[in-house]
Parts: C-alpha cells; structure tokens; sequence
C-alpha cells in the first residue's frame, strides 16, 4: 500500500472508528516525517475520544497502526490529535521540561522523571536546545524514566 493509499485507508478508517461514537467531522490527514498525522476537530465528545490520561486516544492509535502494519502499508505509523489535545500538552510539556532544566542548572543535580515515550521524546527534544544539558531514558516498559542531567566536562 502506497504512502497516498495509507493517508486514505487511515481517515477513512478513524472515520469509521468516530462513527460508532455518533461523531461525524471531516479528519485532516497528511504524512509527516513518515507518520501519518490526522487531526479531528473539536466537538462535544472530546474527553470521551481522549479518554482518561488519553487512554482512548492511543488505543485509536494502536488500532490503526495495527491495520496499516496487517495491509503492509509504506508509512504505519499514525499520529491522531483529537482537538489539538497532543499539540496543547507538547506545549505544556515542553514548557515543564524548561523549568526542570533552570532546576538542574541551579542545583547541580540531576531529575529523574517517570514518563510516557511521547512526553519523553519532547522533553529529549527541548533539552536538545541546551549545549550544557543532556538527558537519557533508563528502565523498562513502564517503569521507564527520563534523567535530565548537567552535561559532563
């Protein structure tokens, strides 16, 4: 399946997912970086899509992934951001992840901080930014956590 019949198959399959919640909106789709992106607007049934800690918005993820892997699609990886609920927290987290790093700069010891792969992937990316920061993830599973730390000499 090409990259152009992956974007198809994936909004017209979230499409199908939304339906059975009675939600009926046309989804933005587009592929970035090979990850298909499809974005819902918002509506009444937001918190419901998203789900607790966004529990509801992943599955959608995880199924759609799945479907697109099972049709050996060129691009399987899917990103949905319902309400532009990721977009909001990215923000969030990257603002946290600024703080955290003024702290270990300040205090000279490093933060340990239990996360989700995502969150993890902004903060990595945030501390990117600093020449006198490093970070790295350790653990398993979901005991995984991220170490933002001053760089060594």
């Amino acid at each position: 399946m090409s990259s152009e019949e992956a974007v198809e198959f994936a909004k017209k399959y979230l499409t199908d997912i939304l339906s059975f919640y009675g939600v009926n909106v046309d989804i933005d789709a587009s592929v970035d970086e090979n990850t298909i992106e499809l974005s819902v607007p918002s509506t009444e049934f937001n918190s419901l899509l998203i789900g607790r800690n966004a529990e509801t918005l992943r599955s959608m993820q995880l199924i759609l992934t799945t479907a697109l892997r099972s049709k050996d699609a060129d691009v399987a990886r899917v990103n949905i951001d319902i309400a532009d609920y990721k977009k909001q927290r990215a923000e969030k987290i990257a603002a946290q992840a600024r703080e955290w790093i003024e702290e270990v700069r300040s205090s000279g010891d490093s933060k340990v901080v239990s996360m989700n792969a995502a969150d993890r992937r902004i903060v990595h990316g945030v501390a990117g930014e600093y020449s006198d920061i490093e970070t790295f993830s350790e653990g398993e599973g979901r005991d995984r956590k991220i170490v933002i730390a001053q760089q060594s000499s």
